[in-house]
């Protein structure tokens, strides 16, 4: 944080971008959160290149998307894998977690002084401590959401936070997730000088329910929304979700993610305003590639984890979903 200070132009970006998320949580603000990016980042230039091309076409959309970048550092692994740029920057499992950090920092410094939102999971307990001052929008995964310590990690986090369903396709592992984040706690962490201390919380209460799908299929059909609102009215949150257009709800086909877009946003646009977000899997090409040590050998703008939909459907999605949404029903 020293080495990589939020400057006046990135700190009004990412204040405003909270603010406008949180009013479109509350009910103010009648936009759409797009929360649109690669699947992880691995490459600055490519990140840079995407985040360049974002920026232009979310002033084209502004007055009825909230377009927020998918900055993804951290990748949580059903077994083993690439653990994003944060733990393995290199691609080389030499594990340079402190070069990592400076570089994620960088980006999202950088972003927000272009005038970008950036969103992304935090999977580490510790790395909020480096990152988090510079993120508009958090999130908490599938497979972390049952866990205690990111709830109380969450509880201490000053930006609206996403809980995702359970890998399995549970809602109320997230909903019962948003309510224990609601409150404060106090546990282990890392102070501002690296040394450990015991952190207190005030609560957050700036959760959002994010449906990516389970085990048993797809989850964002109108009598799952349904049921969604109605186990978050009971908990005494507001009904308010962002679905995943990637992962199972997918069936984890990048070419399906537009036929879950345009789902949602037809759910939407006929007035089911619970709906306040959707979420793109996407990148500058299309698909996926394997990693490779040699940078060289990757295939420029192309995901290493998860498939991706390309730049120029990217483009379209959000355009089209703009038109749309000036026809939906108040």
């Amino acid at each position: 944080m020293a080495q990589f200070p939020l400057d006046e132009a990135a700190t009004r970006t990412i204040l405003a971008g909270r603010q406008a998320v949180e009013r479109v949580l509350s009910g103010e603000d009648p936009r759409v959160i797009a929360v649109v990016g690669p699947c992880s980042i691995h490459d600055l230039d490519v990140a840079a290149d995407y985040a360049q091309r974002l920026g232009t076409l979310a002033e084209r959309v502004a007055d009825r998307i909230l377009v927020v970048m998918r900055v993804y550092f951290e990748k949580p692994r059903t077994t083993v894998g690439w653990k994003g740029l944060i733990n393995d920057p290199h691609l080389d499992d030499s594990f340079d977690v402190a070069t990592g950090l400076r570089l994620a920092r960088g980006l999202l410094i950088d972003c927000a002084r272009r005038g970008i939102s950036t969103a992304t999971e935090f999977l580490e307990p510790i790395t909020p401590q480096y990152i988090a001052d510079t993120i508009v929008l958090g999130a908490i995964g599938a497979r972390t959401t049952e866990s205690p310590t990111h709830r109380q990690m969450a509880s201490g986090l000053s930006m609206p936070v996403g809980f995702k369903n359970s890998t399995d396709g549970s809602l109320q592992a997230a909903v019962d997730a948003m309510q224990a984040a609601r409150t404060p706690h106090s546990f282990l962490g890392i102070d501002n000088d690296g040394g450990t201390c015991v952190v207190s919380t005030t609560g957050n209460p700036w959760g959002v329910l994010m449906l990516r799908g389970g085990r048993s299929g797809s989850n964002y059909s109108p009598e799952i929304l349904h049921e969604a609102r109605t186990r978050l009215e009971a908990a005494g949150l507001a009904p308010r979700v962002i679905v995943d257009c990637s992962h199972a709800n997918s069936g984890k086909d990048h070419r399906r993610q537009s036929i879950v877009w345009r789902d949602v946003l037809e759910q939407r646009v006929a007035g089911d305003r619970s709906i306040v977000g959707v979420m793109l899997e996407s990148n500058i090409a299309a698909g996926s590639q394997p990693v490779k040590t040699n940078r060289a050998e990757l295939a420029y703008g192309v995901s290493i984890t998860d498939g991706c939909i390309g730049w120029d459907e990217t483009e379209s999605l959000l355009v089209e979903a703009h038109q749309r949404l000036g026809q939906q029903a108040s």
